[in-house]
């Protein structure tokens, strides 16, 4: 599902770091070593087949220096 984050991600947490990852050497040999995150947060997404807005609770992988990667709907909030 392709989708558009509008504004900032809210009530941002980490729940999981470095070998606590289970696709921790996938993301390593994809995006490089760095100090690995697993997060979620609460966000305003626009679906782009649908071109509605709905607030989601996201999953991303991020480390300092590479940046975000891989966001996941995990679910829909409204």
């Amino acid at each position: 599902m392709q989708f558009e984050i509008v504004g900032e991600i809210k009530e941002i947490e980490t729940f999981a770091t470095g070998n606590g990852i289970r696709e921790i050497d996938r993301l390593r040999k994809t995006y490089g070593n760095g100090r690995w995150r697993k997060c979620k947060g609460i966000a305003w997404i626009k679906l782009n087949d649908e071109n509605q807005l709905c607030s989601v609770e996201l999953h991303w992988y991020e480390a300092s220096g590479i940046g975000r990667r891989e966001f996941k709907i995990k679910y829909f909030l409204d």
